[in-house]
């Protein structure tokens, strides 16, 4: 079983998470958890924090003489803004922001402060997130798997991608200071950016990630909490600020009837192959070996310059919100993010699938599985009495 856990506050002294699960014999080296770590820094949009942070691993546990041991990964990431809070009195935070944990955390845990609740339920914990999704991708390359994801719409703007295949997609992507692959729709999300910063606003928009090289047969029907897009979707929506999922184009299908919602099983020569990828690539809480593609719908961010109503609770009385440093628009910048959280669901999915405790155990067993083909599908066609 693979699983990971994040530790840490936004202005603390680090950041850490434990990876552990992950099989023996992983070359791994640090710079390629710090190239994710830089993503994440990049896009239009961002606040001030990321001026200050120059995101590194290191790497304590787990990897030695560059390669995993199968041991728990240990991962820590220096905050470099702690030397400006380190020591200092900091002023009581008493007016809970709306659309934060402010409020919900201390109900829940009983601060006598707001500040422990900010500092933990902050984005500045996805760096760790993207540590551990780095490593996830990595080990996901060795079997051909490729995550990557892209910007589909900020604000009221949305871009238009036709055919444009998703590596290419990926790639330009990387090219747009907002991270979307359409040229024309990304000058207009940069304009409304910026309109909301000039505004003392925050914009959201929706994202999409996609896994490519999927075998099929990664999740299972059998429980509810098996099936592949309820794990990848709870993964998505605990990402700060995501409030919504969309597998495939189920958006779309909810308005068609049903036989034009379904995506046709063809035989091209021995291999059974489809003509769509309506599903996302995933049917019956399992991967179907198609192209998984999900979409994440982020919403403004409620931290904003502009102040909004709340309480103040030692007054008693309604206040305005105190601005904390934040982005305007971290869209762009949620990709790496996401990314990293689909990386780890199907990495731990691979990992059950496959078993074994080494890399060298489970690339021979990978090879084997069961692909789309009738070669594959031996079939009994004889009647059979199930139940007695």
């Amino acid at each position: 079983m693979l699983r990971f856990l994040t530790a840490g506050e936004s202005h603390g002294p680090a950041l850490t998470a434990i990876l552990e699960g992950l099989p023996a014999g992983l070359d791994l080296s640090p710079e390629i958890i710090d190239r994710e770590l830089v993503r994440r820094q990049q896009g239009y949009g961002a606040g001030g924090r990321m001026k200050i942070e120059k995101d590194a691993v290191r790497v304590l546990g787990g990897v030695m003489a560059g390669r995993t041991t199968g041991a728990p990964i240990a991962l820590l990431v220096e905050n470099a803004d702690h030397v400006k809070w380190r020591g200092r009195e900091v002023a009581a935070m008493t007016s809970p922001r709306p659309g934060h944990a402010d409020l919900t955390g201390a109900l829940k845990y009983g601060y006598r402060d707001l500040r422990p609740a900010l500092e933990r339920a902050s984005a500045r914990e996805t760096a760790m997130r993207v540590a551990v999704g780095a490593i996830c991708k990595h080990f996901l390359s060795r079997f051909g798997i490729r995550v990557g994801g892209y910007v589909c719409a900020i604000g009221e703007v949305t871009a238009h991608f036709g055919s444009l295949p998703f590596e290419e997609r990926f790639t330009r992507a990387e090219q747009s200071d907002v991270r979307c692959p359409d040229p024309r729709a990304a000058a207009r999300m940069r304009a409304q950016i910026k309109k909301a910063i000039h505004s003392k606003d925050t914009l959201g928009g929706v994202l999409e990630v996609v896994a490519l090289g999927l075998p099929p047969g990664l999740g299972s029907f059998i429980q509810w909490d098996r099936r592949l897009e309820a794990r990848l979707a709870a993964a998505l929506i605990s990402v700060q600020a995501i409030k919504a999922i969309e597998v495939g184009e189920a958006w779309e299908h909810a308005a068609l009837p049903g036989t034009q919602a379904q995506d046709a099983i063809c035989l091209v020569g021995r291999d059974l192959v489809r003509p769509t990828n309506r599903a996302g690539g995933i049917e019956g809480g399992i991967s179907n070996g198609e192209p998984i593609v999900l979409r994440a719908v982020m919403k403004p961010i409620a931290t904003t310059l502009v102040p909004q109503r709340t309480v103040d609770l030692v007054a008693g009385a309604e206040a305005l919100t105190q601005y904390e440093r934040s982005d305007f628009c971290p869209v762009p910048r949620v990709v790496p993010v996401l990314e990293a959280m689909v990386a780890f669901v199907l990495a731990e999915a691979l990992v059950e699938k496959l078993g074994g405790d080494s890399l060298d155990e489970m690339l021979p067993r990978f090879t084997h599985l069961r692909r789309a083909s009738l070669d594959d599908l031996p079939q009994d066609d004889r009647p059979h009495v199930f139940w007695e």
